[in-house]
């Protein structure tokens, strides 16, 4: 058994905010929450003075490289950054090699991952190959355990195409995550289109119409057919106000945004170089305050990291021919915290909501909270003391995060009754 003791419960799901003990049986459930719990014999303690005892994040869009790309990242050390980071649950990408439109490699990536302390999930790709013209077997996928289906990387160009996905998505009730980008109107990834960091690095970039333009196209399509549609890593404001108008008009739509889009702009792409070249890419001030006010009013849903490791050599390319994609597991809370509640931007319980509880909700991940009954999937979690990120458990040191003052850390998950600090 374990005894977590002294922590501060804080939960979206209960709306709890108090100091309280929980216990946690030795089937990893938890037993009791209580302002003093006597210890049971044989009890291991945890100390959480200082801490938040909250439900554990979960981030529905990570790269773990694996299969194919295991120089950049693997299961295990994805699954190891996703710990350091606070994450209970994290859903892959399909865009592996070779791509995850079969069952086969689903249960790869969900069988080595089966005795790490974080649930990895691997979600399936809308088409063969990511190539855009057949379609996979949903009803395969979906039995293999794809918590929903993506090309994430490649955006469906063929409103046809994308129609009928959708149809058959609907169907099914699962959710279809897209990454939303008009290649006409990317004349070159990584850098905002026009900016003065797509001047000093000599490459036109990419246009925040490329994002809107299929956002608008998808959420008609959406209306039209009924499907549930969740928008990737939405980078402008004028993104965020097209999805509020959607919403309104009944569309089932969700959104997610990154750590790095509420952090950074355009203008700090010429300091970090190739670790700040991203897709889509940091636009401007205007469009991070956007996206902000779009995360505290429900607008987007929640956050998720986009976690893309690679490896020091490709990133050490010439702007123009580097890999676009930085980590972001280990940080996303700390730089969350530092923009967003220590601005007073959002609170504890609203991040905790945008880190753990939407996007669990809309996944369909259940039981989640620090509830008795439910199995333990905790985040212990410091909002206050500085923290600068200098290793990394992740294969992929590339972020613009490194030696930056950060406030706050995750310090440990709980999984069960194992705690991983």
């Amino acid at each position: 058994m374990l005894l977590i003791q002294n922590g501060r419960v804080l939960d979206p799901w209960t709306g709890t905010d108090a100091q309280l003990d929980v216990l946690i049986g030795n089937d990893g459930v938890i037993a009791k929450i209580a302002e003093k719990i006597d210890a049971p014999a044989d009890c291991r303690f945890f100390d959480a003075a200082g801490l938040t005892v909250s439900p554990g994040f979960v981030d529905g869009h990570v790269h773990f490289r694996d299969p194919g790309q295991t120089q950049k990242e693997d299961v295990l050390t994805g699954a190891a950054a996703a710990a350091a980071g606070g994450y209970a649950t994290v859903i892959c990408m399909a865009n592996t090699v070779p791509t995850c439109d079969t069952p086969e490699i689903i249960h790869y990536v969900t069988d080595k991952a089966k005795d790490c302390p974080v649930q990895v999930l691997q979600a399936g790709a809308v088409t063969k190959g990511l190539k855009g013209e057949e379609m996979t077997d949903f009803d395969a996928l979906l039995a293999a355990g794809a918590p929903c289906l993506t090309d994430d990387g490649i955006n469906l160009t063929s409103a046809g195409l994308c129609r009928r996905a959708m149809v058959e998505a609907a169907k099914r009730d699962v959710i279809l995550s897209f990454h939303e980008e008009e290649p006409s109107l990317v004349p070159s990834p990584g850098v905002n289109y026009g900016s003065e960091a797509a001047k000093k690095f000599g490459v036109p970039g990419a246009m925040a119409a490329a994002e809107t333009s299929m956002i608008a196209r998808d959420i008609a399509l959406s209306l039209d057919t009924g499907a549930r549609v969740l928008f990737q890593h939405v980078s402008s404001g004028q993104s965020a106000a097209l999805i509020r108008a959607g919403k309104a008009l009944g569309a089932k739509i969700y959104a997610e945004v990154t750590p790095h889009h509420l952090s950074l702009t355009e203008d700090d792409v010429p300091a970090h170089g190739t670790y700040a070249r991203m897709n889509p890419p940091l636009r401007r001030e205007a469009d991070r305050q956007a996206l902000i006010a779009a995360l505290a009013d429900g607008t987007i849903d929640m956050i998720a990291t986009d976690h893309a490791p690679h490896t020091a050599e490709e990133k050490a390319r010439d702007f123009a021919k580097a890999p676009s994609g930085i980590t972001g597991l280990e940080t996303a809370f700390s730089v969350c915290n530092t923009y967003l509640v220590k601005t007073g931007r959002l609170t504890p319980m609203q991040l905790l909501e945008k880190m753990s509880k939407n996007p669990a909700e809309v996944y369909g991940l259940t039981g989640r909270a620090v509830r008795e009954g439910n199995y333990a999937r905790l985040v212990l979690l410091d909002w206050d003391s500085e923290k600068i990120y200098s290793e990394y458990k992740s294969k992929g040191i590339n972020t613009p995060y490194t030696d930056e003052k950060l406030t706050g850390s995750p310090r440990a998950i709980v999984t069960g009754e194992k705690i991983t600090e």
